[in-house]
């Protein structure tokens, strides 16, 4: 699943995108091979074990992960 930050948000280094990840802010769900595409969603309303990959620093990085 591929997540961007969401109402405009961006971040500068992965630290501070996964404590916000942690904090169950916001992201936008930026997937046109998921149904939910332009959903937002949080770590709270995601499956433990989804892989997902966020996009960062206007879009240039992406870092990935597995939701625990």
């Amino acid at each position: 699943m591929n997540l961007i930050p969401a109402y405009g948000r961006d971040y500068k280094s992965k630290k501070a995108l996964m404590a916000d990840f942690d904090a169950n802010k916001d992201f936008l769900i930026a997937d046109i091979s998921c149904p939910d595409d332009g959903r937002y969603v949080n770590k709270e309303q995601l499956k433990p074990g989804t892989m997902v990959q966020v996009r960062y620093k206007r879009l240039t990085q992406v870092t990935v992960f597995t939701v625990k």
